[in-house]
């Protein structure tokens, strides 16, 4: 799951090298957190959280193809 969240955000920003994605596990999901340089939040988010909202269907898609519930939280 860290590999697919940090492909996507590091094609969508302009300072790829401090895209950080760390994974917790919680009791009943996989939490992923992203997170990306200042300048590029609005990248990841998009107008109105389109993107925010296609990375987090992605990792749902990813997280019920292997039988757990993902989380993608966008932290600065």
């Amino acid at each position: 799951m860290q590999k697919l969240i940090k492909v996507l955000a590091t094609s969508l920003v302009d300072y790829p090298e401090e895209v950080e994605v760390k994974e917790i596990e919680g009791e009943k999901a996989l939490i992923v957190e992203l997170k990306v340089a200042d300048a590029d939040m609005g990248k990841v988010i998009g107008k109105q959280g389109k993107i925010a909202r296609a990375i987090r269907a992605l990792a749902k898609a990813k997280g019920n193809k292997i039988g757990r519930n993902v989380v993608v939280e966008i932290v600065s």
